[in-house]
């Protein structure tokens, strides 16, 4: 962003706080800024608004009807996601079992979330909207940070499970711990362990086997999709 940029949210325009200055607008002073410029205190909008005003590079969520500006991520956590979401995304292509998409992509449930990445089956590509998707994903994952881990293991592990989401995986790159959940009978998520050898059994997407040590230590992904029969 330029010194001469106009910063807007629907409704209001702010420009640069110090005429005739000149700043580095870096990730963190940039979050200051949309927090206490651009989204006032206590002011609340529709979802809808909050989707013309966030652009693609924003990272935000819409809870409650404010905004949550989230901080960038780690080379760790960007790593593990890339990796992912290229292992993931080859392996629901070559079945036919629907799509795989990354932040920055809304969710709209009870609050309109963010996910570092979710999975659609096929039979529910309806909704998948141009900006969003309107409703549950069939597997979302989140990859946790210091800022970000009460709310992925609280607020948004109890949303999921309301919504309905079959399948929640929580990645933590800082303890190299992983949890997968799945909903049980009675639309519960219980903790479902790896195997013996440290392999991960998705119930969403049938046949893939996920070698935990991959999150850790990722190996090439053409490697990974070898071992999992894509290629």
């Amino acid at each position: 962003m330029s010194e001469q940029e106009v910063m807007t949210v629907p409704g209001e325009t702010h420009r640069k706080p110090w005429p005739g200055k000149s700043f580095i607008l870096n990730d963190d002073l940039r979050r200051q800024l949309i927090e206490s410029l651009l989204i006032p205190e206590h002011r609340k909008i529709a979802y809808e608004e909050f989707l013309a005003w966030a652009d693609e590079d924003m990272l935000a969520e819409w809870v409650d009807g404010g905004v949550v500006v989230t901080s960038p991520a780690s080379f760790r956590h960007q790593n593990i996601c890339g990796f992912l979401e290229s292992v993931l995304r080859s392996f629901a292509e070559a079945r036919d079992l629907g799509v795989v998409c990354s932040a920055p992509f809304q969710m709209k449930l009870e609050h309109g979330r963010e996910p570092d990445l979710l999975f659609v089956a096929r039979e529910h590509l309806d909704r998948v909207k141009e900006v969003f998707l309107d409703g549950p994903a069939d597997l979302v994952v989140e990859i946790v940070s210091p800022d970000s881990l009460e709310r992925d293991r609280g607020a948004k592990f109890y949303e999921y499970e309301k919504a309905g989401i079959p399948e929640y995986w929580l990645v933590d790159p800082l303890r190299q711990r992983v949890e997968f959940y799945q909903l049980d009978a009675e639309a519960r998520y219980r903790l479902v362990e790896p195997d013996a050898q440290n392999v991960y059994h998705s119930a969403v997407l049938p046949d893939l086997r996920l070698r935990v040590e991959w999150l850790w230590h990722t190996p090439p992904v053409l490697q990974a999709l070898r071992e999992l029969q894509v290629i």
